[in-house]
């Protein structure tokens, strides 16, 4: 009777040791997913919700006008149709003409194709990692050494850079939607209080190594604009490029 006891007592010390195992790898399973689940979220979520935006403004045909300031906004919006009217589409577009005004008139960056309104930041160091990380998360980066709005030279500016791919979520989103851009599509650079035009010419996609395209040279005044490619990695990068235009 005590032999049974005792083995009885054995098997049930060892389900309880194989319940707290079963417990432990179902804990660390879950715990694994669900972090997984979260690094995938956190790094693909501004992308798609750019994405999501992005097609419901196609679908409902919104549209941005570009403005210097509030006073200019108003007076061009009242002037300007507010397009098709009924059905869904009218139920999502909510403001059918929107008005962007730069950020800051000393230096941003408004693309109306895509909704992008950003400040600048210039003169960024685009070696020294520490640096051009605290600059994206205020803006878009100006590379220094680059040229300025109205030198007639090379501006080059980015944004959505990252120290690792799960931080790719964390810096500024405002170049996601840079890929819809299409030759002829317009560029506005605020500067010193003036408003530069620049008319998107071609577009590439480099290797993050590939950066002989920060000097390149040009005898007109050229724009670059560069962001990771595809959104919510660090693959490659995507250059854009425009030339100034005059009215």
């Amino acid at each position: 009777m005590k032999n049974a006891t005792s083995i009885h007592h054995h098997i049930k010390k060892a389900k309880q040791k194989d319940y707290i195992r079963v417990l432990i790898l179902r804990t660390l399973g879950n715990f694994l997913i669900f972090s997984s689940l979260f690094m995938v979220g956190k790094t693909f979520y501004l992308p798609v919700r750019q994405e999501i935006r992005y097609l419901i403004e196609q679908k409902t045909e919104k549209k941005y006008i570009v403005a210097t300031t509030k006073e200019e906004a108003v007076f061009t919006l009242q002037k300007t149709p507010s397009g098709k009217k009924g059905g869904l589409a009218e139920m999502l577009r909510g403001k059918p003409i929107e008005a962007l005004i730069p950020e800051d008139p000393n230096y941003s960056i408004v693309i109306p194709k895509i909704g992008a309104n950003a400040r600048i930041i210039p003169n960024v160091d685009a070696g020294d990692e520490k640096i051009y990380l605290d600059a994206l998360n205020h803006g878009v980066g100006h590379v220094m050494g680059t040229a300025f709005p109205g030198e007639g030279g090379h501006i080059f500016l980015f944004a959505h850079s990252t120290d690792y791919f799960w931080n790719v979520g964390t810096y500024n989103a405002v170049f996601y939607l840079l890929g819809k851009l299409e030759a002829g599509d317009e560029i506005n650079v605020f500067f010193k209080g003036l408003r530069y035009k620049y008319h998107v010419i071609d577009r590439t996609i480099v290797d993050p190594a590939q950066v002989e395209y920060l000097t390149r040279k040009t005898n007109r005044e050229f724009l670059t604009l560069q962001t990771c490619w595809p959104p919510g990695t660090t693959l490659k990068r995507l250059l854009v490029f425009a030339v100034r235009v005059t009215d």
